[in-house]
């Protein structure tokens, strides 16, 4: 009896327990809109993108996307004149482009396609039979491995990535939502749904009734209509350093607005954004997860009264990493025109 009633107590925990994604489908969620968006801009299927990008990062995980945000693995070629990584591909040491933001790559990616010879045939093959496309793909020299075309084709069944073929950059999250239902009780992405249909209308409010005056009924209503005003008006977006969610406070507001929206507590974005209070101000910036303990580019001169922790919320890095690359004492503030180290740590003088 005890061992049934174990079984059925995990079911019920299983349940009610949080949506636990695997690699691929968490890649798929958060760059679908990117494939989409290059559909659009240079008519390569979304699926294709997106399938090219799995299997290129390990859903994610490769040490190229992940250091150097080369979702391809685009080689730097005689053109390129941007940043640069070495990494073991077909040879040792090759030499890799490097990105500030996954988007680039994404472009880059879409660039390499367009306006290289080798791919010309592939855009006249309809945009939606994703399958002509990744044979194409694999005779046009694309890849060496001989089964590369039926491994994009399975990457893309498997996971339905069809799907993004047949959507657009406005309705693309609703896509998402249809294959992954479990992310209807991810508020930080229901709440990005939200804003993506955000039109102007105007915001309807159910104010409580009250036996008072008209005047103070009327402050009521004021006071009840802006904050959900603010609260329509946040919108999440993802900072260039590692793709983190963050949110730019419209108007002086307190924490608990935040933390009621995205379901997120107090007391981790107090953390997370190393606050010391509740008290919001227009412009602020809020991060909605824990920032990076590095920075995307080398450093940056710090302006008239900016403190360490604007720094920190304007790069998305830990305050207390921050101060470490630095070498500067926590609570110390830096002078205006100073030199702010946000990967490396600051050379001793």
């Amino acid at each position: 009896m005890k061992r049934i009633f174990f079984a059925f107590a995990l079911i019920i925990v299983s349940k009610f327990h949080a949506q636990t994604w695997k690699n691929d489908e968490q890649y798929i969620q958060k760059f679908a809109a990117y494939a989409v968006e290059e559909m659009e801009k240079y008519k390569i299927p979304a699926s294709i993108t997106l399938a090219q990008g799995l299997l290129e990062t390990g859903g994610g995980q490769s040490r190229l996307a992940q250091i150097g945000k080369n979702h391809f693995g685009i080689k730097c070629k005689e053109d390129w004149t941007g940043k640069t990584m070495k990494h073991t591909d077909d040879a040792p040491n090759e030499c890799f482009r490097v990105y500030d933001d996954p988007k680039e790559s994404y472009e880059d990616h879409s660039k390499f396609l367009a306006y290289r010879k080798y791919y010309v045939n592939l855009f006249k093959l309809d945009m939606k039979d994703y399958k002509a496309w990744a044979h194409g793909l694999k005779k046009a020299g694309y890849a060496t491995n001989p089964r590369y075309a039926y491994i994009l084709i399975d990457k893309i069944e498997k996971n339905r990535l069809y799907e993004f073929d047949n959507t657009n950059s406005k309705e693309v999250l609703y896509t998402v939502l249809k294959l992954y239902p479990g992310l209807r009780d991810d508020k930080i992405f229901m709440a990005q749904l939200d804003q993506s249909k955000a039109s102007s209308k105007p915001v309807t409010v159910k104010v409580p009734y009250e036996q008072t005056s008209y005047a103070k009924q009327q402050q009521t209503v004021e006071r009840i209509r802006t904050r959900a005003e603010i609260l329509s008006s946040i919108l999440v977006k993802n900072h260039p350093n590692g793709g983190k969610k963050f949110v730019i406070i419209p108007e002086d507001a307190e924490l608990s607005l935040v933390s009621k929206k995205f379901g997120i507590s107090e007391s981790k974005l107090m953390k997370w954004n190393e606050l010391d209070g509740t008290q919001l101000r227009k412009n602020d910036v809020l991060f909605l997860e824990s920032k990076s303990s590095t920075g995307n580019v080398a450093s940056y001169k710090t302006k008239v009264g900016e403190s360490m922790h604007d720094v920190s919320q304007k790069f998305g890095i830990k305050l207390s990493k921050l101060y470490s690359k630095n070498r500067m004492a926590f609570g110390e503030q830096p002078k205006a025109g100073q030199l702010i180290y946000l990967k490396d740590k600051k050379p001793r003088s």
